[in-house]
C-alpha cells in the first residue's frame, strides 16, 4: 500500500508566536534569540519572514543580524510560550492520525495512509484548522515517504501546501541543491563537489553506487544512492526517549577564571538534574564541553558504575572533569551532558536525589 505521509512545518515559529502576541510587531521585521540583546553573544533562533528579506537567517550570531538590520525587533526566547502554542498544535494533529512524530516544537510527521481523502484536501484542512484555531501559518509537504513530505514542506513556503508523488519525485528533486537530502550536510556537500562534482540532486542520481560507496563507505554510500532517489522507508516514530539531557552557555566575555568556570559548571549541572527529575530520567555518563576562543571544542566524560540523578554526584563529577582540560587558552562556551539515560518510572512525582 502506497504511504502518505504529511510533514506539518510552521512558518518562522518563534516569531511568529510573538508577532501574534504583540500585534504591533506585524509586519516588521522580528529576530528571537538568545537574551534578546543583539550586541551580546548568541545566535537568532528564528527570524520573521520581513526580517529575512534583510538576509537574516537561523543560526547567525546576532551580532551579525543587527548589522544586517539594525531597526529590527530583538527579542529573548521564550521556551513557555512556544512550548504551549505547540502543544496546541500537536493536538490538532492527533485528532486526525495517532501516528504523529513531533521532530521539535515547530514540525511533525504525520501518517495520513489510513484517511480516506484525498491528500491535498487533508493536508489544506489541516493547515485551515491550525490557522483558524491558533492564528498561526503551517507550510505542509505531501509524500509517500518522510524524506519527500519534509522536502516538499519547504518548497513553497509559508503558508502552503506541496505534494511530491512517485510520478513527479524525479521531476522535482532533479535541480535542487543535494543538501535537501538528509545526512548532506555543508560539509559533505563540499567533499561530493570537489570529489565527483556534485551539486544537485541530480548530479547524485548519476553517480554509480560503487563509487559513492568508495567515497563515503558501503553504508552511507548506500544510503545516498538511495536517498537521492527519493527512497526512504523509515517509519513514523510515536514514542521516542532522549539519549540524553543537556545545557550549556556562552559567556559574554570570554574567560580563563578557573572559579567562574566551576561556577558555570555547578549551575549547568544543577539545571541537568532538574531536567533529569522532571523528565523522569536517571544517567551514567556526564560529559563536559569546553569552548575555547578560537572555537576548538573539547569535551571529557566519565561513566559511573550505575544510572542516578543525584545533584551532588553529578556536580562534583562534571565540575572533576574540568581537571582533564588545559585551560590554556580562554573559554567561551560551556557545557554538561548526562547520557546513558533510563526510566526511573516516577516521572515528575520523583522529587528526591538519593537512590531507591
Amino acid at each position: 500500500m502506497t504511504r502518505t505521509i504529511l510533514h506539518v512545518d510552521m512558518d518562522a515559529f518563534f516569531a511568529a508566536v510573538e508577532q501574534l502576541r504583540r500585534p504591533e510587531l506585524r509586519g516588521k521585521p522580528v529576530v528571537v534569540g538568545g537574551s534578546g540583546n543583539p550586541h551580546s553573544r548568541g545566535v537568532v533562533s528564528t527570524a520573521s519572514y520581513e526580517a529575512r528579506a534583510y538576509g537574516i537567517h537561523s543560526a547567525m550570531p546576532l551580532r551579525t543580524a543587527f548589522n544586517k538590520c539594525p531597526h529590527a525587533v530583538f527579542l529573548p526566547v521564550d521556551f513557555s510560550a512556544y512550548g504551549a502554542a505547540s502543544r496546541q498544535i500537536m493536538a490538532i494533529l492527533r485528532e486526525y492520525s495517532p501516528l504523529v512524530e513531533p521532530l521539535s516544537l515547530d514540525e511533525a510527521f504525520l501518517d495520513a495512509s489510513s484517511r480516506p481523502e484525498v491528500p491535498r484536501a487533508l493536508a489544506e484542512e489541516i493547515r485551515r484548522r491550525i490557522k483558524d484555531d491558533t492564528g498561526l501559518t503551517a507550510s505542509i509537504g505531501i509524500g509517500p515517504n518522510k524524506l519527500l513530505a519534509k522536502i516538499a514542506s519547504g518548497l513553497h513556503k509559508p503558508d502552503a501546501v506541496t505534494e511530491i508523488t512517485p510520478d513527479t519525485t524525479t521531476a522535482v528533486l532533479r535541480d535542487l541543491p543535494a543538501t535537501v537530502l538528509w545526512g548532506v550536510g555543508p560539509k559533505t556537500a563540499a567533499r561530493l563537489e570537489q570529489t565527483l562534482g556534485v551539486r544537485t540532486v541530480g548530479d547524485l542520481q548519476r553517480i554509480p553506487l560503487a563509487q559513492l560507496q568508495e567515497l563515503l563507505g558501503p553504508r552511507w554510500g548506500e544510503d545516498l544512492y538511495r536517498t537521492c532517489r527519493g527512497e526512504d522507508d523509515s517509519p513514523i516514530v510515536t514514542d521516542w526517549e532522549p539519549k540524553s539531557l543537556s545545557r550549556e552557555t556562552t559567556y559574554q566575555y570570554d574567560t580563563r577564571r578557573r572559579e567562574t568556570i566551576i561556577a558555570t559548571i555547578s549551575a549547568l549541572a544543577a539545571d541537568v538534574v532538574g531536567d533529569l527529575h522532571d523528565e523522569g530520567y536517571r544517567g551514567r555518563t556526564v560529559t563536559v564541553k569546553i569552548r575555547y576562543r578560537d572555537f576548538r571544542t573539547h569535551t571529557r566524560a566519565l561513566t559511573l558504575p550505575e544510572p542516578i540523578n543525584d545533584g551532588d554526584t553529578i556536580r562534583q563529577t562534571a565540575v572533576a572533569l574540568l581537571d582533564r582540560f588545559a585551560l590554556d587558552r580562554p573559554v567561551r562556551l560551556v557545557g554538561v551532558r548526562v547520557s546513558g539515560l533510563v526510566k526511573t518510572g516516577n516521572g515528575k512525582q520523583e522529587t528526591g536525589n538519593a537512590e531507591p
